[in-house]
Parts: structure tokens; C-alpha cells; sequence
């Protein structure tokens, strides 16, 4: 049975059978839970259709959060990138990011998500992996093996650091979410396992040490637009990756460095809501307009 106690080891033993991570991962996770393969496809299998659910639920232009705070970002991006062709960043990458944000909203309604790891960072594999679905041509089926290796990694990282923001930050949060899902688009285009593993190294890489410092203590600002952009630093990790371009740092080495800053964070930029953002004279003030005068 397969460790999970680090990336490299998972590529190589990947590499050693000539298979992809998530061809290992899904025999290995059907021995461990006692259930037959195709059992746990469909599981997995079911998440897609509540991840398309949500971003529907999202993207409602009178979509609004319990809060009042945010509401109707998934709306705007999308009819944003249907009337400029894509916008800057172009159809694709605005229609994750639309997607993204349609499931950030959701989560902030409190409607159902799939926290991929985390209901802060659900918007991020839905985002990139429901827009290669839909607007790239993969299969469902690539797809749905996919996120057995964004799982994978995803344990790894929870085993080695955290994924939780109230102990290591955002960083922990979007920051797994985005390597985990740009490993998942390099293996669905063809990638390597070991090009798995540096897209996931340099996404981590590249929201180190990011704080979570949600206004008012609530998972909607910065948190719904984190998502979009996690979006963007997954799909650019995944592209370097399969361009061939190395981490350097390796994967396990990135999860290492992610599980320092962590604890080196203070608790007031970890979910307390007492740095950052959320203390700033704009972040005291939609927290008054919330929850009143202390």
C-alpha cells in the first residue's frame, strides 16, 4: 500500500509501474476503504456534479452571502468575459475564474461545495478542472481520475503541513488547493509524474507565506477572490510545468518550507481575523456593519 508520507515517493513509484499518480492511487485507496474500484470512481465521480451545482447556484446575478458582505462576482465575471471575449486573460482562463468565484459565492450563501481541500478553497479545482471539462474536451471520466491525484498530493501536504488556514495561513488553503489542481491539469494533459509534482511545487511556491485574514472572521473577503486567482496561479504552474520548466525546490522541500512559515505566523494572520485585511480601517467597518459596535 501506497505511504503518502511525500510526493516523490508517490511519483516514483508511479513512474516505476508506467502508470499516472492517480492509477496507483485508486487501486490503493479501494484496498484501503474495503471497497471496489468502480465504488470509488463513482464517489469521487458524484463531487462533479456538486461542483457543477455550485457554480449554477454561484453565478446567479441575486446570488448574495448570508452576510451581505459579497455577492454576485461569478455573475459579473461572466457576463464581463462574454461581452469583452474572454477579457485580458481570455476565454478560458476567465471562465475558470468565473467558475471559481460561482463557487467562493456559493459556499458563501451556504450553499453545498465540495471542500477541495477546504470550503475557503473550493472554488480553485472546480474552477480549473470543470472549465477543461467543459471548454477543453476532456473527458469526465480523465477528469474524475484526476482529482485522485490532486487528492493524493493533498494528503501529503495535510500529513506534512496543513491545508487549514487557522494553522498555516492562506497559504495552506489556496495554496495546496492551487498545487494540488495544477498536478491534476498536468497529468490530464499528458504530463509526467514528476511534472505533477514540480506544477505543485511551484504553485506553493508561489503563495508562500499568504495569510488568511478574513474581514469580520467570514470566508468572503479576500477569501472569494483568492479563489480566482489561486485559479490563475494554477493554471500558470501547470503550464510551466509541462513547458518543461523545473521547480528546483523540490515538491516535499515546498510542503516543508509551507509547514515553517506556518508556524512562524503570528495568530493574528491566521483566521482570527486581527491582522491583516480584516484590521484595516475599511475591514473594521464592514465588520461593524455585520456584527455592530463591540
Amino acid at each position: 500500500m501506497l505511504s503518502y508520507h511525500s510526493i516523490a515517493e508517490l511519483a516514483e513509484a508511479a513512474e516505476k509501474e508506467h502508470k499516472k499518480i492517480s492509477e496507483i492511487v485508486l487501486p490503493d485507496q479501494a484496498q484501503e476503504m474495503g471497497k471496489t474500484e468502480q465504488e470509488i470512481f463513482d464517489r469521487m465521480d458524484r463531487d462533479i456534479d456538486v461542483m457543477l451545482e455550485a457554480v449554477n447556484y454561484g453565478k446567479r446575478k441575486e446570488q448574495r452571502s448570508t452576510s451581505g458582505l459579497t455577492g454576485g462576482e461569478g455573475f459579473r465575471m461572466e457576463a464581463y468575459s462574454q461581452k469583452t471575449g474572454g477579457g485580458l486573460s481570455g476565454d478560458i482562463v476567465s471562465h475558470a475564474m468565473m467558475r471559481a468565484l460561482a463557487v467562493a459565492g456559493c459556499n458563501a450563501s451556504m450553499g453545498r461545495i465540495v471542500a477541495s481541500p477546504t470550503a475557503g478553497s473550493c472554488g480553485i479545482m472546480p474552477g480549473c478542472l470543470l472549465t477543461l471539462m467543459e471548454e477543453k474536451g476532456y473527458s469526465r471520466r480523465d477528469i474524475v481520475m484526476s482529482m485522485f491525484t490532486a487528492a493524493a498530493f493533498g494528503i501529503v501536504i495535510a500529513t506534512n503541513a496543513s491545508i487549514a488556514g487557522a494553522q498555516g495561513g492562506c497559504q495552506a488553503e489556496c495554496g495546496s488547493a492551487s498545487g494540488m489542481t495544477a498536478a491534476a491539469m498536468v497529468e490530464l494533459a499528458g504530463g509526467t509524474p514528476a511534472q505533477c509534482a514540480d506544477a505543485c511545487a511551484i504553485a506553493i511556491a508561489n503563495q508562500l507565506g499568504l495569510v488568511c485574514d478574513p474581514v469580520a472572521g467570514l470566508v468572503e473577503i479576500p477569501c472569494i477572490k483568492r479563489n480566482a486567482s489561486g485559479v490563475v496561479i494554477a493554471f500558470s504552474s501547470a503550464d510551466m510545468a509541462l513547458a518543461g520548466i523545473k521547480a528546483y525546490i523540490p515538491v516535499d522541500e515546498c510542503i516543508a518550507a509551507m509547514n515553517h512559515v506556518g508556524n512562524a505566523l503570528p495568530a493574528s494572520l491566521k483566521e482570527t481575523a486581527k491582522g491583516g485585511l480584516a484590521m484595516t480601517k475599511t475591514g473594521l467597518a464592514l465588520k461593524e456593519k455585520v456584527f455592530g459596535k463591540e
